[in-house]
């Protein structure tokens, strides 16, 4: 452990200062691709990526800024896919973008500014650096949904996505002033001594954590805090979802574990219960609702609701009976379940983007009839995609399930048995509406005849993106493991 001051923060700073760059340059660009604006962009996510890999593979935890600041393995690997799938965005986003009149500076510039926010909530390690991060992160978000102002109803979702997130932030600060009333500290390490040694009031503090859950949920859209994630997903311009979809879900992830695992463990017989009936709700919110949907976009807005419900069942195995035992296999499960989830939703709503036109918004299961007959390459990578939100074998999605039952099992007590048992059944409901789409892809007849055309980068990068559903699935050992790394060196320093 080190405790220098600057070295935690440089991929922050060069993040930043490349944020504004981008913005300068924006100025001068009179290429209407925004293709200097564009490279810039892509070539500042690859260099502040590889800098957050090499730090990860460098193990080290260093703390900045009076330690309100830690740059930790968990972080920098987070960190590192948040840039990967803020690049992949850009790359599908450009051609839609392009056609729609929203192929402007903002559209980059704002998808910086938006990854650092999501970089500054990675790295806080105290309460007021984690909502710096999230209103950073949370307002440029807001500013891209409405990014196409003469369409009126992305600017009704932006208007929703707005309020509620005004709400969402709300509920959170709130819980966060009572954690510091209570225990006199906004360092994270601080409030964990603190309760640790003696809780002062168990009131306040149990009351502080339900606002601190409930302002988390409504960041990772589960159920019953989900009411915004249909609206949004489906009246944003689809660039804009795979914004919100992507790398925003592993900051709601990283905070959720800062917050609960490192400031509160104490209190986990607390927060484990209300995560188990989040967990629960949301499967079964998100899997029937998903049912009923023919919008695809819709569709997959429940789904987020459903996988986010998968995710934080293997939070709730952290601490059995008082126990931490199985912390690190059960996090380290939801994390994989997380990563792996942005990298499946990244190719879905990829294919949306790809499926669109000028003038057409491919956003009804029906656009997608015929799709095998038009593109039969498409099809299959679509056909991948749908097979790892589903939980099918060989792919991701499949082992991401996995882990993240193993870790229910392996507590060895009735109630995590039943609730595996609950979570394998609604998934197998839930994978109807996954194998919907891939019937309607390779035995509906098309409503277009004409072959889906690609640009080369965006084929490549789909393709890309398809076989790392594949290939992960075969060997998810590697992924697994980083993840199990990354957690341990997080909670033993």
């Amino acid at each position: 452990m080190t405790n220098m001051n600057w070295l935690a923060i440089y991929p922050e700073i060069l993040l930043l200062a490349m944020g504004c760059l981008v913005a300068l340059v924006d100025l001068w660009v009179t290429d209407e691709q925004r293709r200097p604006t564009y490279w810039l962009t892509q070539l500042t996510l690859a260099v502040v990526g590889g800098m957050h890999f090499a730090y990860f593979d460098a193990g080290l935890t260093t703390y900045a800024m009076q330690g309100m600041v830690v740059a930790d393995p968990m972080g920098h690997l987070l960190a590192g896919f948040a840039c990967v799938a803020t690049l992949i965005t850009l790359v599908y986003a450009r051609p839609y973008a392009g056609v729609r009149e929203m192929l402007k500076g903002e559209l980059f510039i704002l998808s910086l500014f938006a990854l650092l926010g999501i970089s500054v909530m990675l790295s806080a390690n105290n309460f007021l650096v984690i909502y710096l991060g999230l209103e950073l992160m949370s307002l440029s978000l807001y500013a891209l949904v409405a990014l196409r102002r003469d369409h009126a109803v992305s600017t009704e979702a932006a208007m929703k996505y707005f309020v509620l997130g005004a709400l969402a932030s709300g509920f959170l600060l709130y819980g966060l002033s009572m954690m510091y009333g209570a225990t006199g500290s906004l360092s994270i390490p601080e409030v964990f001594k603190v309760i640790s040694q003696g809780i002062p009031n168990k009131a306040v503090l149990v009351f502080g954590v339900v606002f601190v859950v409930a302002g988390l949920a409504f960041k990772l859209g589960a159920a019953p805090f989900h009411m915004w994630v249909p609206d949004v997903y489906q009246g944003a311009p689809t660039a804009v979802t795979l914004m919100i979809g992507g790398a925003p879900k592993l900051a709601a992830f990283a905070i959720t574990v800062r917050l609960l695992v490192e400031g509160m463990s104490a209190l986990a017989a607390d927060w484990q219960q209300m995560l188990v009936v989040l967990s629960v709700l949301s499967l079964l919110v998100g899997n029937l609702a998903a049912i009923a949907q023919s919008n695809l976009k819709r569709m997959l807005a429940y789904s987020t609701i459903a996988n986010m419900g998968f995710m934080l069942l293997g939070m709730t195995a952290a601490y059995v009976n008082g126990s931490a035992n199985w912390s690190y296999n059960a996090i380290s499960s939801a994390m994989f379940y997380a990563v792996t989830y942005v990298m499946t939703t990244l190719g879905t709503f990829g294919m949306v983007i790809l499926l669109s036109r000028q003038g057409h918004e491919a956003e009804e299961i029906k656009d997608l009839a015929g799709l095998s007959k038009r593109s039969p390459w498409f099809a299959l990578v679509m056909t991948m995609f749908m097979f790892s939100l589903a939980g099918v074998p060989p792919t991701v999605g499949f082992y991401a399930k996995l882990a993240v039952l193993q870790a229910l099992v392996a507590a060895d007590t009735p109630f995590y048995l039943y609730l595996s048992g609950f979570a394998v059944v609604i998934s197998l409901i839930g994978a109807f509406y996954y194998l919907r789409v891939v019937k309607v892809m390779w035995f509906d007849a098309p409503t277009d005849t004409a072959p889906l055309a690609a640009p080369g980068d965006v084929r490549f990068v789909m393709t890309l993106n398809g076989a790392a559903v594949l290939v992960l699935g075969l060997m998810p050992g590697g992924l697994l493991e980083l993840c199990k790394v990354a957690i341990r060196q997080a909670l033993t320093t």
